[in-house]
């Protein structure tokens, strides 16, 4: 069957009618895009003073107001000076101070321990190692060895001191204590302490499976 010339000339005019109306839709969305944007600026960009911004409404020309005197932040009230700070009347406490917070206990138990090793490998073991020994991963690339922790003169140390430099940094150490809550804190003295004390432990007050290991190792 043939088709006549008229034939092509209409499926060519419907085609580019399709085309115009195609066109024109996308040409509509284009222009109309711009305003859907701008319907949302002004939430985004509601009035607001930035940090340290200055401002013209009060007579000191900032637009921050001091907290009032005697504020204390959220979570930031230290109820003694020693589970806080490591301290009691200036010096080092030596033991682990008691929680002060009512219905707070601390206790020396396993479970403070594994709190303990898992805040130690994760904000400690970089740089002192899993074991103790200063031998963690970014000193292997170049960061200041850390002293052993198992050095007498370091294992000599109170627990206070421990609290105090995780807290407050020392050297080219960081301080801690806007990322470690205080019980956390202890909790990494408490297993500080332990990894000590399996270095230096005498094997006759070792469990019996531990000696057991040994005996058989040296058979």
């Amino acid at each position: 069957m043939k088709t006549s010339p008229q034939s092509y000339h209409a499926v060519a005019a419907v085609a580019r009618g399709r085309i115009v109306v195609s066109t024109a839709r996308r040409a509509w969305r284009l222009l109309l895009f711009p305003l859907l944007i701008g319907c949302t600026q002004d939430m985004y960009d509601q009035p607001r003073y930035e940090p340290l911004e200055a401002s013209k409404f009060f007579r000191d020309g900032k637009s921050a107001r001091h907290p009032v005197e005697g504020t204390i932040a959220r979570g930031q009230l230290w109820h003694t000076q020693a589970y806080f700070t490591g301290r009691r009347g200036g010096e080092f406490v030596s033991g682990f101070p008691d929680d002060p917070r009512p219905g707070r206990d601390f206790s020396l138990d396993l479970q403070l321990l594994q709190r303990g090793r898992e805040r130690y490998n994760i904000f400690c073991s970089a740089c002192h190692g899993r074991t103790g020994h200063g031998d963690g991963m970014v000193v292997q690339r170049g960061f200041p060895r850390p002293p052993r922790l198992h050095d007498d003169e370091i294992r000599n140390k109170p627990n206070g001191h421990y609290f105090e430099v995780i807290s407050q940094g020392l050297r080219e150490m960081p301080a801690y204590a806007a990322s470690i809550p205080a019980d956390d804190r202890w909790a990494i003295v408490a297993y500080v302490r332990a990894l000590q004390t399996s270095q230096h432990l005498p094997l006759s007050e070792a469990p019996q499976d531990i000696r057991k290991q040994f005996d058989d190792a040296n058979d």
